[in-house]
């Protein structure tokens, strides 16, 4: 770990992709590298097959956030092996791991003491001292708070800056957001319909099924493992076979070989047979129904994260 107690390394960028090894990159993965990444255009840029690759050849890990806490082990080549000390993960211990460019990264004050400022808005402008547009930044973006008002003063790696209240909620700390209902995990799920699956994904540019499922949970006071294979391992296991058992919220997790065999997936019970998820590459963010699809003959378990379901509107 190379940073010290009295400071941390943060994500600099809107969202930082955590690769698998440098040599996974391709040229068409440009514009998710450098100083100023371009992650519309990255995702928009590549092809059907360009989009396929990325999960059948394990370039991607998973993403961080602005302001986002890593520990570093070793740099080297311009490259940072890290682990996302946010996003619990069977593989490390201490979070996330992979590889992140340096120049995505910055050592700065360790500051917590007034807690966090979580993003509500699928996007935030945050604002320089002088209330210039600096970035804008995702969903779930959680910045540490330095002064409460009509704008919020954050500590950010490219210095302070504000951000509109009615954008952000203020929370204790990372994994001490107020807890929401099922529903409200089900209700947040759908404004991001028709958001385009990401492999990797972990912003409000794109989610991939777990992905979803973590950030989902997390802006409902639940930190979950990254990975849907990890996810299905924790929460309060409820019967699969049994739906009048589901609550709205539950994570179903789906496996290939009609559920017995390697689990691939993740999505969001909506309720009523339903589910929403991020499926596959070339696909959004969809509510279906269970009944009659691959997914109902593949589905190997359901937990219960959230205990209160709640009511709808």
């Amino acid at each position: 770990m190379l940073q010290t107690e009295s400071t941390r390394w943060v994500c600099t960028v809107p969202v930082a992709t955590v690769w698998t090894a440098p040599e996974k990159i391709r040229e068409v993965d440009a514009e998710g590298l450098g100083k100023t990444p371009n992650i519309n255009k990255w995702i928009n840029t590549m092809t059907a097959e360009e989009s396929r690759d990325m999960v059948d050849s394990n370039r991607v890990q998973s993403q961080l956030l602005f302001g986002e806490p890593v520990m570093i082990d070793e740099m080297a080549d311009g490259w940072a092996k890290i682990a996302a000390i946010w996003q619990p993960s069977q593989k490390d211990e201490r979070g996330y791991p992979g590889w992140v460019p340096i120049d995505q990264l910055k050592e700065v004050e360790a500051l917590d003491e007034l807690g966090y400022a979580r993003v509500v808005s699928q996007m935030a402008q945050l604002w320089t001292e002088d209330f210039k547009p600096l970035l804008v930044v995702p969903f779930n973006t959680m910045l540490p708070v330095k002064e409460l008002g009509e704008f919020i003063r954050v500590q950010t790696p490219l210095g302070d800056a504000f951000i509109m209240a009615e954008q952000a909620e203020v929370a204790r700390g990372f994994n001490q957001v107020e807890k929401g209902t099922g529903v409200d995990v089900a209700n947040l799920a759908a404004t991001f319909l028709q958001l385009p699956y990401f492999w990797g994904g972990m912003s409000s540019y794109g989610y991939d099924c777990s992905g979803l499922s973590y950030n989902m949970l997390k802006a409902n006071g639940v930190i979950i493992p990254r990975d849907a294979k990890d996810q299905a391992a924790e929460g309060h296991e409820i019967n699969k076979d049994s739906q009048q058992d589901w609550h709205i919220g539950d994570l179903l997790f789906f496996a290939y070989e009609e559920g017995k065999g390697r689990l691939h997936h993740v999505g969001i019970y909506y309720g009523n047979g339903l589910m929403i998820h991020s499926p596959t590459p070339g696909k959004a963010i969809e509510i279906i129904e269970l009944a009659g699809t691959v997914h109902e003959k593949e589905l190997c378990a359901v937990r219960r994260f959230v205990e209160n379901e709640g009511a709808e509107e």
